[in-house]
């Protein structure tokens, strides 16, 4: 296994294998890893040539200070994880200068209102922040392939709308949400949950499934009171921050069901104090 902290480096183990026309598939994460993210790079390792995994915990799309501070960094056992996968795969480090240079400065972007709602209203500058470092990653590898999961689904549609408009040449590639065994969402937050909380936090996914079930059948209004009403029966350990229904491709919220469109039902809550998000498809 190979790894490498400065860009140059990278790039010059990478231009001879792209000029053999070998296709780079590329999986970027901030650590602390889990089996949903090894499920995208097992995607990654069977789709592309050369499969390259990012290391990196960006401080930009962080707004709360705490958040960052308190974000499990476990690189070791990382490249331990990734290595008894894979001898082939090759760990991109960066540091933060290797990606923003001596001082940060970010690019703005338009988002078109993808932004607006969900993540971007209770994180501001978060997906700015996103932008900045999938561009510079992307500038790095140079990727043919690109490996997302589908649990951040806005980060998701906002990634592959900058892909199109600015034209990174890069395939975005989603992939499914990997689960525990109660269905809560992997997630590098859930270590930070007790074991009692995260076998509780079941109820989120299993809430999710009842709004589907209830979709055909109920107006937008009632689907989300009865998610306000499901979630505060189990206000002892449970917060919720937003509950929306979103049409797929654009992230317009919902007032009706309208039959031509795709909609994704989305729910932000906290347990101890730890942020946790997850969606579904619910047509």
């Amino acid at each position: 296994m190979k790894s490498f902290s400065a860009k140059s480096d990278l790039q010059t183990y990478l231009n001879p294998l792209r000029k053999k026309k070998k296709k780079i598939g590329f999986v970027p994460t901030m650590g602390a890893l889990h089996k949903g993210h090894l499920s995208l790079v097992k995607r990654a390792l069977y789709k592309s040539d050369v499969c390259v995994v990012s290391i990196y915990v960006n401080p930009t799309q962080f707004n709360d200070a705490k958040d960052l501070e308190g974000y499990p960094r476990t690189v070791e056992s990382d490249i331990q994880m990734l290595r008894h996968l894979s001898e082939d795969i090759i760990v991109y480090l960066p540091t933060n200068e290797d990606i923003y240079g001596d001082a940060v400065q970010l690019n703005d972007f338009n988002f078109m209102g993808l932004d607006k709602i969900m993540e971007g209203a209770n994180r501001p500058g978060h997906f700015k922040g996103v932008a900045n470092v999938v561009e510079r990653l992307f500038d790095a590898v140079q990727p043919k392939f690109a490996f997302f999961g589908e649990k951040d689904f806005q980060q998701l549609r906002i990634i592959q709308y900058l892909n199109k408009k600015h034209r990174w040449r890069t395939t975005i590639v989603p992939c499914p949400t990997s689960r525990e065994h109660n269905g809560l969402a992997l997630s590098s937050r859930n270590q930070k949950l007790s074991e009692a909380s995260r076998e509780k936090c079941g109820l989120i996914y299993e809430t999710l499934k009842q709004v589907k079930l209830k979709f055909s059948t109920n107006t937008m209004e009632n689907l989300k009171l009865y998610v306000e009403k499901k979630i505060s029966m189990h206000r002892d350990f449970i917060e919720l921050e937003y509950f929306e229904i979103a049409d797929e491709i654009t992230l317009t919220p919902a007032q009706k069901n309208q039959k031509k469109l795709k909609y994704r039902a989305f729910i932000a809550v906290r347990v101890e104090g730890v942020r946790l998000i997850d969606n579904i498809q619910l047509n």
